[in-house]
């Protein structure tokens, strides 16, 4: 096996355990690493060779998370279209994180042992914004292009609509989680009732 193809089995090998982790933990927090190998496919000592503890591999889902949601972000295309269309295309791409969605919230709630895997940038999330007026630059700059555009209320702040806009996703999961509900009705609904906070008072 040439040097390529051995870093390309080791980059899969590493991804394979950090998406059994994040799978893994956001069903049981207590998961242990042998728990967590297994559901990788490979074995205990394997997995120490990549994370030598369960500290190291929390740290690599924090990065993982990170990414993720800053992906998601790209995804929307925050520029496209309407503000309101744009902000929906974002609910849904952290939607469909779905099982980092509950590492994100059980993080906030600060119930179990995750990373904050809340992006750098914003400054806001499940719980709220840190400082009234702050949020995410791309999603600040849709929330004004709607208010121009008027597919979003001139009298709801950035800030707001991003806290709103977790409130929601928490609704989501919460419901998701319990399965009284099937995954795209949740979606339906998380969308149907976004859009309808976006738009204001009618």
């Amino acid at each position: 096996m040439s040097d390529q193809q051995q870093s390309a089995t080791r980059a899969r090998t590493r991804q394979a355990i950090i998406d059994a982790a994040i799978g893994l933990l956001a069903q049981d927090r207590a998961a242990t690493l042998g728990e967590i190998a297994t559901a990788a496919g490979v074995g205990r000592t394997t997995l120490h060779r990549y994370f030598a503890d369960r500290a190291e591999l929390i740290a690599a889902i924090d990065a993982e998370g990170e990414l993720r949601l800053e992906q998601a972000i790209t995804r929307a295309r925050l520029d496209e279209g309407t503000g309101a269309e744009a902000l929906l295309r974002l609910c849904q791409e952290y939607f469909e994180l779905g099982d980092l969605l509950s590492l994100v919230f059980d993080e906030l709630q600060g119930t179990a042992e995750v990373p904050c895997l809340g992006p750098d940038e914003p400054a806001t999330g499940a719980g709220g914004s840190e400082s009234a007026g702050q949020c995410t630059p791309a999603l600040e700059a849709a929330v004004r292009r709607g208010q121009h555009d008027g597919s979003i209320d001139p009298g709801l702040p950035a800030f707001w609509l991003e806290s709103i806009l977790w409130a929601h996703l928490y609704t989501a999961w919460s419901v998701t989680t319990q399965g009284n509900l099937a995954r795209y009705e949740v979606l339906r609904l998380t969308l149907r009732t976004f859009e309808g906070a976006l738009a204001g008072p009618r």
